[in-house]
C-alpha cells in the first residue's frame, strides 16, 4: 500500500503531503488543477522518464517521495531484489520508501536513502504499483500489448523467457555461422597462406632465435678482443708473476707473522684474506670460461651469418619482428585448417541451428498450451467485469493465429469484442468506442489485479467518456476492487467519486504572481460541496450530491 506521498517543486506543486488509506480513494478537481501532475509524480516513482521542465520555475530542484507498507505476500519478492542489489531491508518490517530528486543536470534515485538506479527502482516499482494512464487504453488495441495481457494472466514469464533465450542463441548462432563464412579464405589466400607457411616453416625460427644467434655473432666476431682481453685478465689475476693471487699471498703471509705475536688481532683479517683470495680464483676461472665460449672458427661464425639473413629474410616479409612471424605463421594454420574443416564447421552449425530451432517450436508449443488453456477463462472473467459495468449482453473472446516462433512464441493473438447482442465479434480496435475502451480497461485491470496481486492499482481517468448508470457501475466496480487492494483514481465522474473511501481535492490558485496547485483531504462536508461542483453546481446539485454520497 501506498501509505504516503511528498512532493517539493514539482510543476505547479510547491509542496504537497499526502496519506492515502487501503481501498478506494479518488482524486478530483477542476480540469487544469493538477490532478495528472500528481499521477506523474506517483509514475516517477515507478523509474519513469524524467523532463527535467518539470522542475518549478525558481527552483533547483524537485523531490518526490513515496512510502510503502509492502504486503506479506511481496515481502520475499522485493527483499531477493533489494539484497541482490546491496540494499538493507528487514523482512519483519516490510517498510519501503522510494525518492527521486530531479536537479538542473543530474537525477538522483533512492530506495529506503541508497542511492539506486532507475532501472532497479522500476523493478521495485512495477511490483507494488499498475499505473494507468490517460493514454494507455489506446495501447489496449494493439496486439502485441494484448499479447502481454494474457501472458500476465497466465503467468507464462518462465516459458515466454524461454523462448526469448533461445531466439538469442539462434541469432548468436546465426551471427557465428556469417562471420565464419565470411572470414574464410577462398583459394587464392590458400594458395598465398601455403607459400607462406612453406616459405616459414623452410626456415623454421625459435622463439627468441635471432636474439641469441645476434648475441652469438657478436662475441663471435669479436673474438679476438675478446680472447686477448681474457687473456690479459687472468694472467692480472692469478697466472703472472706478479699477479693479484700472488701479492695477496704475500699479504696473507704477513698477516701470519703477526698472528705469532697475537692471534685475536688477526684472525678476522687472515679470514678477510681468504674471502678475497677465492673470489680472486672464481672471477679469473669466470674469465677463461668466457674465453672458451667465443673462441668460434670461421665457418661456425658463418653458419651464424647464414641462418641469421634467412631469419632477417623473414622477419623483412612478415615481421617486423620475429614473434610476428610466428604469428603469421601461426595465424595461417588455423585459417588453413578452417578451410580445410569448413565442410565439418558448417555440419556443426546447421546441426546446432536444427537443435535450436526444434527447442524453439517446443518451447513455443509449450507456451501457446498454457497460452489457449487460460484464455477462455480469461476472457470470460473480462466478460463478467465488463457485465458489471454495463456491457451486459457483451462478447469477448481471444482470437489466436500461429506465426513462426519469435522471442515472444509462435502466437498472435487478437481481443475479438462485440458490444451489443446479436453482433458479430469483431476486432477490438476496429470497433470500439472510446467509453467502451475505458470500461474495457477497466475490466481487464480488474482481472488482471486479481491474477497477480499488485497492492496498489492506479487509474487516471478510467471513467472518461462514460457517464450515468455507467458511472455508477464504473464506481462500484472500483469500490469493490479496493476491498482487495489499494485503489488510486483520478475522476471526473460524480458518481465515481462518491464510492471512495477517501476522498482528495486538487485545487489551483495564484498568490504573488505565482500559480500553485494544492491537494486537500476533504472531510464530508467538503465532499459533499465539491461532487456538487462535479454535478455542475448550485443547489440542485448540492441536494443530488447528498444523496448519491447518502445511497453509496
Amino acid at each position: 500500500m501506498l501509505s504516503f506521498i511528498k512532493i517539493s517543486n514539482y510543476a505547479l506543486i510547491e509542496r504537497a503531503e499526502l496519506e492515502f488509506g487501503p481501498g478506494f480513494n479518488v482524486v478530483t478537481g477542476e480540469s487544469g488543477a493538477g490532478k495528472s501532475i500528481l499521477m506523474g509524480a506517483v509514475e516517477l516513482l515507478l523509474g519513469g522518464r524524467v523532463d527535467r521542465s518539470v522542475v518549478r520555475t525558481g527552483a533547483d530542484r524537485c523531490e518526490v517521495t513515496g512510502c510503502f507498507d509492502v504486503p506479506p505476500h511481496l515481502v520475499k519478492v522485493i527483499a531477493g531484489l533489494l539484497m541482490e542489489a546491496g540494499i538493507p531491508f528487514d523482512p519483519a518490517q516490510p517498510e519501503l520508501q522510494l525518492r527521486r530528486v530531479i536537479g538542473a543536470s543530474s537525477v538522483r534515485n533512492f530506495i529506503n536513502d541508497t542511492p539506486v538506479s532507475a532501472r532497479l527502482l522500476g523493478s521495485i516499482g512495477e511490483q507494488l504499483i499498475d499505473l494507468h494512464g490517460a493514454n494507455e487504453q489506446l495501447s489496449l488495441l494493439v496486439p502485441a500489448r494484448q499479447l502481454d495481457m494474457l501472458d500476465r494472466y497466465a503467468g507464462t514469464d518462465e516459458p515466454r523467457a524461454l523462448c526469448a533465450k533461445l531466439c538469442d542463441d539462434l541469432a548468436a548462432l546465426r551471427a557465428e555461422r556469417d562471420e565464419f563464412n565470411r572470414n574464410l579464405p577462398d583459394e587464392a589466400e590458400v594458395s598465398r597462406l601455403e607459400l607462406l607457411l612453406e616459405d616459414i616453416d623452410k626456415i623454421d625460427p625459435a622463439p627468441g632465435e635471432d636474439e641469441e644467434l645476434s648475441a652469438k655473432h657478436k662475441l663471435g666476431s669479436n673474438s679476438r678482443q675478446v680472447l686477448e682481453t681474457a687473456g690479459y685478465l687472468t694472467n692480472a689475476l692469478t697466472e703472472s708473476e706478479n699477479s693479484l693471487a700472488d701479492q695477496l699471498g704475500s699479504v696473507y703471509r704477513q698477516l701470519l707473522n703477526l698472528s705469532r705475536i697475537d692471534e685475536k688481532l688477526t684472525e678476522k683479517l687472515l679470514l678477510d684474506c681468504d674471502t678475497i683470495q677465492e673470489s680472486i680464483n672464481a672471477l679469473s676461472s669466470d674469465i677463461s670460461d668466457l674465453a672458451s665460449r667465443v673462441d668460434l672458427d670461421a665457418e661456425a661464425l658463418a653458419a651464424i651469418e647464414n641462418r641469421l639473413s634467412d631469419i632477417f629474410t623473414l622477419k623483412r616479409r612478415y615481421g617486423p619482428s620475429l614473434e610476428q612471424v610466428l604469428d603469421a605463421r601461426d595465424e595461417a594454420r588455423k585459417r588453413l585448417k578452417d578451410f580445410t574443416d569448413a565442410r565439418k564447421h558448417r555440419e556443426e552449425f546447421d546441426q546446432r541451428e536444427k537443435e535450436l530451432e526444434a527447442e524453439l517450436k517446443t518451447a513455443a508449443e509449450t507456451l501457446s498450451k498454457l497460452r489457449r488453456k487460460a484464455a477462455e477463462k480469461f476472457a470470460r472473467e473480462v466478460q463478467g467485469k465488463l457485465g458489471a459495468i454495463g456491457f451486459a449482453r457483451c462478447i469477448l473472446a481471444v482470437d489466436f493465429s500461429e506465426i513462426p516462433p519469435c522471442p515472444s512464441g509462435m502466437d498472435r493473438i487478437e481481443f475479438m469484442f462485440s458490444a451489443n447482442a446479436g453482433e458479430n465479434s469483431q476486432p477490438l480496435r476496429r470497433i470500439a468506442s472510446s467509453g467502451e475502451l475505458s470500461r474495457l480497461m477497466l475490466a481487464l485491470k480488474t482481472v488482471l489485479a486479481d491474477a497477480d496481486a499488485i497492492p496498489v492499482v492506479v487509474f487516471d481517468e478510467i471513467d472518461s467518456n462514460i457517464g450515468g448508470e455507467t458511472a455508477n457501475r464504473v464506481g462500484d466496480e472500483l469500490k469493490n476492487l479496493g476491498r482487495h487492494r489499494q485503489i488510486l483514481c483520478i475522476s471526473h465522474q460524480a458518481q465515481v467519486a462518491a464510492r471512495a473511501d477517501r476522498h482528495y481535492c486538487v485545487v489551483k490558485h495564484t498568490e504573488k504572481g505565482r500559480t500553485y496547485s494544492e491537494s486537500i483531504r476533504l472531510d464530508e462536508n467538503g465532499r459533499e460541496l465539491e461532487i456538487a461542483r462535479m454535478l455542475g453546481g448550485g443547489e440542485s446539485a448540492l441536494i443530488h450530491a447528498r444523496s448519491i454520497l447518502t445511497a453509496r
